[in-house]
C-alpha cells in the first residue's frame, strides 16, 4: 500500500519537511553559570505560553526503541504515540488505535485512527504499525521484551492490524502503552530502520512522531525545544507555544533556577527543600507516590567477584545465605527516615501495594538484623566477610548516591565491604550490560502496572529468542518462575492468577533474588501559575500543562 505526503509549508521549515525537525544547534554552551544553563528559558518571562522545565536526566536518545528507560519513554510520550495510551488516572485509552478487540484466544485486532499525520506531514497507516513492531521487536531493540507473547503481526487493511499471540493474553493492550509508532518511510529514508543502543543513527537525535509536540531543536545534554504539532488529531489541553527542556544535574542549581523564575518547573526537587518550598509564595510542591521500587541486584551467575580483594576466585553472592545477609544488613527504615526524609514507603517485593498482582501473602520484609546477617555469613564460610563492588547511578533516582553510601556503611558493619562506584546514568546502563558489577542499584516501575511486568523483565532467565529477562542484569534464574510466567500471562481467572503470582513472589523472596527497599516518592515543584498532571509513572506530559 502507498502512503501519501501532505505538506504544510507554514508549519514545517524547509529543513524539516521530510525528515525530522531541523537541528538548529543554537550557539550556546552549558557551563556552571546559571545564566548559561537556563539560557533557553530566558523568554519565559516575556511570553506566558513559553514553558521552561528541568530535570536531572537528559533523555539519552530520541529513538523510542533504543532504550527502555523512564527518562526516554517519559520524554518521548510527548513526541511519539502508541496504539493505546494512559490517561491522567493511568487507565488505558485509545490513541493511534480507535478501538481493539480480542481475536478469540489467539490475539488482538486493532482498528487504526484515520487522518493522522506525522510531524513531517506524511500519513499514518498500518504499514507504520507493522514496521514499528518489526523494529521494536528486533534484536537491536531494548524494548523487545514487550513483544515476547507475540507470534506474528499482520496487516488486514490500511487501518486494521492483527497482533497474534502465542497464547491468550488479556494484558496485551496494557503492555504496549509505551510502544511508539514511527514513520516507516522516514526511517528508511534516513537509514534508521533499526534502533542502535551503542552507536548513533538519525533517530538518535531526530524525531518524527504523531504526538502533540514535535522537536524543533536538540542539543543533547544541553537543551531540547518542543513546539505543538498543529495537525495533531486530538485536542491539546495546553496553551504552550514552546517548551524548552534543560537537564540540570546539580539540585542546588536547579532550585536556584526555579526560585529566580528562569524555569517554570523542575523534577525532582531535593527532599530537604520541600518544607521551605511549601512556605514560599509563588510556588507549588506536587507530591505523590511513584510506582517505582528501588532495589539492589546481584551478579548471580558470575564465577567470581570482579571487584573483591579477598575472593577474586569465587562469587559468594551465588549463596542464598550471603544474599540474605546483605538483605538483613540494611536498615530500610533508617534509609527512609534519614536519606529520604520520611518520603518513601518500605517495599517487600518488586512492585508496590498499589500495583495489580501485589502479593498480600508476601507483604512482610525480612527483619533488619545485623547479628543474623553475621551468622549467615559465618555459616556460608565468610566469618570475616569480604569486599565487593557496588555500582550506583548518581543522577537517576532521588538521592541515589546517598542511598548507596548509607547502605555501604550498613554493609560494612556486618563485614560486607562495599567498594562504591557511582556514575551518571548515561554511563551506568552500559556498565551493567557489560557485567561490570558485583551488586547494583536498580529502580523499576512496571509499565503495565501489573506484577507480571517485573517477573518478565527482572526475574525470567534471560533469553534473547523469547525476548525475556532483558533487564535481568545479574542473570537470576529459577525454572519454576520461568514455568509460571506464561501461565500468569494467560490466566484469566483472578484467583488462580494471583495464586501463581504469590508463588513467584515467595520464590523471589526465599532466594533473595533482589533486595527490595522502598517505593520512591514523586516530588515536583513549579511556579504557582502552572497547572499540570502528576502521574504515578513519573512521566511529565506537556499536553496537560497550562501557564496562566
Amino acid at each position: 500500500m502507498l502512503k501519501t505526503l501532505i505538506h504544510h509549508p507554514a508549519d514545517h521549515p524547509p529543513a524539516a519537511r521530510r525528515g525530522a525537525a531541523a537541528d538548529t544547534r543554537l550557539p550556546h554552551i552549558f557551563t556552571a553559570s546559571l545564566a548559561a544553563i537556563v539560557l533557553a528559558g530566558a523568554t519565559a518571562t516575556a511570553h506566558a505560553e513559553t514553558f521552561s522545565w528541568a530535570g536531572t536526566t537528559d533523555p539519552q536518545t530520541l529513538d523510542p526503541h533504543a532504550t527502555n528507560t523512564a527518562p526516554v519513554l517519559g520524554f518521548l510520550n510527548n513526541v511519539y504515540e502508541g496504539l493505546v495510551r494512559r490517561d491522567k488516572a493511568m487507565k488505558i485509552e485509545p490513541a493511534l488505535a480507535e478501538s481493539w478487540e480480542p481475536l478469540g484466544t489467539t490475539g488482538w485486532r486493532f482498528k487504526l485512527r484515520e487522518g493522522v499525520v506525522f510531524h513531517d506531514g506524511s500519513t499514518f497507516n498500518a504499514d507504520d504499525v507493522l514496521f514499528s513492531y518489526e523494529r521494536a521487536s528486533s534484536e537491536e531493540s531494548d524494548v523487545r521484551s514487550w513483544f515476547a507473547p507475540v507470534s506474528s503481526v499482520s496487516v488486514v487493511d490500511d487501518y486494521t492490524v492483527d497482533f497474534l499471540t502465542n497464547a491468550p493474553n488479556p494484558l496485551f493492550p496494557d503492555s504496549i502503552a509505551n510502544f511508539m509508532i514511527m514513520d516507516s518511510d522516514w526511517a528508511a529514508d534516513n537509514e534508521a530502520t533499526r534502533p542502535s543502543k551503542e552507536a548513533e543513527n538519525h533517530a538518535t537525535r531526530h524525531a518524527n512522531g504523531t504526538g502533540a509536540f514535535k522537536v524543533s531543536a536538540r542539543d543533547p545534554g544541553v537543551r531540547t525545544v518542543l513546539v505543538p504539532h498543529t495537525d495533531w488529531w486530538d485536542t491539546l489541553e495546553s496553551n504552550i507555544t514552546e517548551a524548552v527542556f534543560t537537564p540540570i544535574g546539580q539540585s542546588a542549581t536547579g532550585m536556584a533556577a526555579l526560585l529566580s523564575g528562569e524555569i517554570d518547573f523542575i523534577s525532582p526537587i531535593p527532599l530537604q527543600d520541600v518544607p521551605r518550598m511549601k512556605e514560599r509564595e509563588g510556588f507549588t510542591v506536587h507530591e505523590g507516590v511513584e510506582a517505582r521500587v528501588l532495589m539492589f541486584g546481584f551478579a548471580h551467575q558470575a564465577d567470581a567477584l570482579k571487584f573483591s580483594d579477598e575472593t577474586s576466585d569465587a562469587n559468594p553472592f551465588k549463596d542464598q545465605r550471603v544474599r540474605q545477609a546483605a538483605y538483613q544488613a540494611i536498615n530500610v527504615d533508617a534509609l527512609i527516615s534519614r536519606i529520604m526524609r520520611g518520603n518513601a514507603q518500605p517495599a517487600s517485593q518488586l512492585v508496590s501495594d498499589a500495583m495489580k498482582g501485589y502479593s498480600e501473602a508476601n507483604a512482610d520484609r525480612l527483619a533488619y538484623d545485623p547479628d543474623a546477617a553475621q551468622a549467615l555469613l559465618a555459616e556460608a564460610g565468610y566469618p570475616e566477610g569480604f569486599s565487593f563492588g557496588l555500582q550506583c547511578p548518581n543522577d537517576r533516582y532521588i538521592n541515589d548516591e546517598a542511598i548507596c553510601k548509607a547502605a555501604a556503611s550498613m554493609f560494612a558493619k556486618v563485614g560486607l565491604n562495599a567498594k562504591l562506584t557511582s556514575m551518571p546514568v548515561r554511563n551506568y546502563w552500559p556498565e551493567l550490560r557489560e557485567d561490570k558489577f558485583d551488586m547494583y542499584l536498580l529502580g523499576w516501575s512496571p509499565g503495565t502496572f501489573d506484577a507480571e511486568h517485573p517477573i518478565r523483565f527482572l526475574a525470567s532467565t534471560p533469553n534473547t529468542e523469547k525476548k525475556l529477562g532483558s533487564w535481568n542484569f545479574g542473570d537470576y534464574s529459577n525454572a519454576r518462575v520461568d514455568e509460571l510466567l506464561p501461565m500468569i500471562q494467560t490466566e484469566i481467572e483472578p484467583g488462580k492468577r494471583q495464586a501463581m503470582i504469590d508463588e513467584v513472589t515467595g520464590i523471589l523472596q526465599d532466594e533473595v533474588a533482589y533486595i527490595p527497599m522502598y517505593v520512591q516518592p514523586l516530588i515536583w515543584a513549579s511556579k504557582d501559575n502552572v497547572t499540570l498532571t502528576q502521574r504515578t509513572d513519573n512521566f511529565f506530559i506537556l499536553r496537560w500543562v497550562t501557564v496562566n
